[in-house]
């Protein structure tokens, strides 16, 4: 897609929806819906890189309940030609066909290239990549794997999609606010990854999610890693132009 100079490209990423209860997922929802409601105008496309709900599934005849209202803010932009591309991340990998199809997002479970204003993007949503982290690795691995989507598919959605936020809610109490810590440039391993990929290939940008932490860090001479932060304290998103790239807060 040719950018038009006065549009904009749009990023955001873990809204968590689902977490930590009801009400206050429903609170959130309705902020984003409230969001995209503002940059639909301008939108030329919008990125969502990952975590966008909590936890998801998608048995054969059933998917979590709730979540109504972003769902049918996707289908509108995606029914009116603005592009709309979902990330799979490290809550909601278990994402299959159902919404590319219901809602016509473009599924992404991987990094991917873009171009924007002549400015070469490497996009993410930031889980399982740079060194380390060895356990993690292996579970995603494992959770991707068909085998283990075939066993967690012969639970009932009940007991399953219960199992599944009662395991999110405990690890969530059990790591506390450690998402929200900012390591070090030199120990953050997603500035790590970005070093490396700029060895490959001269990026101009990279965009990921994931840390929950609205960061701006340079990479070499020239490019710039962006972490999104989240829709959870910081409620941040980034924005794309001919100008440049920014990061912003909604609301503010």
């Amino acid at each position: 897609m040719q950018e038009s100079p006065s549009k904009k490209i749009y990023f955001a990423s873990d809204f968590h929806l689902g977490a930590p209860d009801y009400e206050r997922s429903l609170e959130r929802e309705k902020k984003i819906c409230d969001w995209m409601d503002e940059i639909r105008p301008d939108c030329e496309e919008l990125f969502l890189v990952g975590d966008i709900f909590d936890f998801w599934f998608e048995y054969k005849q059933a998917i979590p309940k709730g979540f109504v209202r972003l769902q049918g803010k996707i289908a509108s932009f995606t029914d009116a030609g603005i592009p709309v591309h979902l990330f799979t991340g490290n809550h909601d990998m278990w994402i299959f066909d159902y919404l590319p199809k219901e809602l016509g997002v473009t599924l992404h479970r991987e990094p991917v290239e873009r171009n924007f204003f002549g400015k070469l993007a490497l996009i993410g949503h930031g889980d399982g990549l740079g060194p380390g982290d060895l356990k993690y690795k292996f579970l995603k691995r494992f959770f991707a794997s068909k085998l283990c989507q075939w066993l967690f598919a012969r639970l009932h959605p009940n007991f399953g999609i219960g199992l599944a936020n009662w395991s999110s809610r405990s690890s969530r109490k059990s790591t506390g606010t450690a998402d929200e810590i900012f390591h070090g440039e030199d120990k953050e391993w997603l500035v790590i990854y970005c070093r490396e990929k700029i060895k490959e290939k001269p990026y101009d940008l990279f965009i990921f999610g994931h840390r929950h932490l609205p960061l701006q860090i340079q990479i070499g001479e020239k490019a710039m890693y962006y972490n999104l932060g989240d829709w959870i304290k910081y409620y941040t998103y980034g924005v794309l132009s001919e100008s440049g790239f920014e990061l912003k807060t909604w609301g503010k």
